[in-house]
């Protein structure tokens, strides 16, 4: 079983940038398909973007792509999501997400989630 931990978010203007991190406890973090998911208050829990465990394939949501970046670092036990260009409606809880098989693009292909962390991006 593994274990995850947000942090990295906070109050920011738009335009500007943020990263978060994920850390990850429990053996074999290189073995899981890491994600990154959002929830906007009234909304339904959105994919952002993961990478996959073993050939490292990346995916991303269609909104995001060429403004956020997800990376791991399988020394470190940590994913991140480096968000550039943030727009408000990027605003949401941010979670991370893992997975001990492909993982994809909706939320219940995760086994493992994080409590989250708050994004919000003021116009």
């Amino acid at each position: 079983q593994v274990q995850l931990v947000e942090s990295g978010g906070g109050l920011v203007q738009a335009g500007d940038s943020l990263r978060l991190s994920c850390a990850a406890s429990g053996p074999t973090f290189s073995t899981y398909t890491m994600g990154w998911f959002r929830q906007a208050p009234g909304k339904e829990r959105e994919f952002v973007a993961s990478k996959t465990r073993s050939e490292g394939m990346i995916y991303y949501a269609d909104s995001v792509k060429g403004r956020f970046t997800i990376s791991r670092d399988n020394a470190k036990n940590t994913v991140y999501l480096q968000m550039n260009s943030l727009k408000f409606e990027d605003t949401a809880v941010y979670y991370c997400a893992a997975d001990e098989s492909f993982g994809g693009r909706v939320p219940r292909g995760y086994r493992y989630w994080g409590q989250g962390t708050q994004v919000t991006v003021s116009s």
